[in-house]
């Protein structure tokens, strides 16, 4: 089940009508995303997954939040993602249960298996294009990406400047699905340019 919720991961922008843009991204065919805000305090920060929640829970789409497992468990959300600075795996996952899911950044083989060994469902790896959101993200050989897919045995996304003109270019690394930020959300009109990356995920993860 995780892995088809992970084939279309549309990770949040800080933007005006957030909540507008997420429900045109899963009306395009979304199946997963991922507040990522960091510049609002934690009330804000909770006040606004739960508002996401709300959205998300009339798609049947898991929302994860970034970084903060504690807002995760306070809104009730599917779980949480921890970047590689941004805590404690292990911690995350007491503070989670066992049923949430939790997932983790890595950019190497040894990092994955580490995320692993401590309990994440799923691993994001990039930045497989570089990134428009993050201007210090150095691109990921492919090759590499494929050797962290076949390391564990968890799914594996792959993140970083993916969108319709690129995500062709993974078939075959064997990652169970796509994280897109800007290819999403930095689109002028989101719904389609979601449906038309959800279709391209389908086609390069299990092609027909």
């Amino acid at each position: 089940m995780l892995n088809s919720d992970l084939l279309l991961y549309a990770v949040t922008d800080a933007r005006a009508g957030l909540l507008p843009a997420i429900g045109a991204a899963l009306r395009g065919g979304a199946t997963m995303v991922q507040l990522r805000e960091k510049c609002l305090d934690d009330e804000q920060l909770l006040a606004l997954a739960r508002a996401v929640k709300e959205i998300t829970d009339r798609f049947g789409v898991p929302l994860i939040i970034n970084d903060r497992a504690d807002i995760a468990v306070a809104a009730g959300a599917a779980g949480a993602h921890l970047g590689l600075c941004d805590g404690d795996l292990r911690a995350a996952r007491v503070l989670l249960g066992p049923d949430k899911i939790l997932g983790a950044t890595a950019r190497t083989v040894e990092q994955a298996l580490a995320a692993e060994a401590a309990g994440a469902d799923y691993l994001g790896s990039g930045a497989v294009f570089g990134s428009p959101t993050k201007a210090d993200a150095v691109p990921m050989p492919l090759d590499l990406l494929r050797e962290i897919c076949a390391a564990v045995r968890i799914p594996v996304v792959a993140i970083g400047g993916i969108d319709r003109t690129n995500i062709a270019r993974l078939r075959g690394c064997g990652m169970a699905g796509f994280a897109v930020v800007s290819g999403i959300f930095g689109a002028r009109n989101i719904e389609q340019s979601a449906r038309e990356l959800r279709e391209a995920a389908e086609e390069v993860v299990c092609p027909k």
